[in-house]
């Protein structure tokens, strides 16, 4: 479809949490998100959607959220010709094989952010960026000290504090300072996986909105089985947010939200005796909608 001079695309970041890992649908053997033209013959930009991922990945879409509208002049010229916007959704699945036409796979999100995973404590790349976002700042003597702090915002560089939440802001700055291939500049080669056109920085954006949802709402429990442990489930939080828990405040403040119910099963996991099974309280959905509920996000 052709919006006066610019073509509307549609395109959707499909989530899923697989072996405690957030892993994300592409095409192309991991450089592009399904994606594909909105056309008159879709009822609705969703309908258009669901058609464009069942043609590309095969793969059934159930949740799903109008995410953003990106429409940069310059960011994103080189996909149809001429200006596009492209309007992105955020779907959240469990992870099935893909059969697709557009040669679809399963790759894990911080391949393509690897400095957003921090369960293991700082990444070992971060001294790396800081020191070639300081030769940034340092290139520019009048905008030097606003783009050291900044970085120091984004990064949690200098002992400020690190927010998970900031996945975008992170990428933006890379790609201003030319340190991504997608900013058509130099490119660091620890800068993770780079994506067609501007499909890395709506997956940035898909990566901060579901962060910072889980903490308000209970979208979590739609990438959950449909019984599991709490174990299971804070490690499919701590796999979103890239942060490790606290076991006991975590545990705590489920039960105070009274979110999960005992299915009366259990099931063995590793190194301990058998843990109980829990499932999602669904007749909680809509009063939750209502009034606010979520997930911590309490650092070890």
């Amino acid at each position: 479809m052709t919006i006066g001079f610019a073509h509307a695309e549609l395109i959707a970041v499909l989530v899923a949490v697989t072996g405690n890992e957030p892993r994300v649908m592409t095409i192309r053997a991991g450089e592009a998100l399904p994606s594909g033209p909105f056309e008159m013959g879709h009822r609705t930009l969703q309908s258009g959607l669901r058609e464009w991922v069942q043609d590309q990945t095969g793969h059934p879409v159930g949740y799903l959220e109008q995410l953003y509208t990106f429409a940069d002049r310059d960011r994103n010229n080189e996909i149809l010709g001429g200006r596009t916007i492209s309007i992105s959704y955020l779907g959240l699945v469990h992870e099935e094989a893909a059969r697709g036409g557009g040669r679809p796979g399963w790759q894990g999100w911080y391949s393509y952010f690897p400095w957003e995973d921090r369960r293991s404590g700082r990444p070992a790349d971060t001294d790396r960026i800081e020191a070639r976002l300081t030769a940034w700042a340092e290139r520019d003597p009048h905008r030097q000290q606003d783009r050291m702090r900044r970085a120091r915002f984004a990064f949690g560089f200098g002992g400020a504090r690190w927010n998970e939440d900031l996945v975008l802001q992170r990428y933006e700055l890379l790609y201003e300072a030319g340190l991504v291939a997608e900013s058509g500049r130099e490119m660091d080669a620890n800068a993770g996986r780079t994506m067609f056109a501007d499909h890395r920085r709506i997956l940035a954006t898909a990566i901060a909105r579901l962060r910072a949802k889980i903490k308000y709402r209970p979208v979590v429990f739609e990438l959950m089985p449909e019984s599991f442990t709490l174990l299971q489930l804070q490690r499919s939080v701590e796999a979103l947010a890239g942060l490790t828990l606290h076991k006991q405040n975590f545990r705590r403040l489920i039960e105070q939200q009274d979110l999960v119910e005992e299915t009366g099963e259990r099931m063995s996991e590793t190194g301990g005796r058998p843990a109980k099974l829990f499932r999602y309280r669904h007749a909680v959905r809509e009063e939750r909608e209502l009034s606010g509920s979520r997930l911590p996000i309490s650092r070890g």
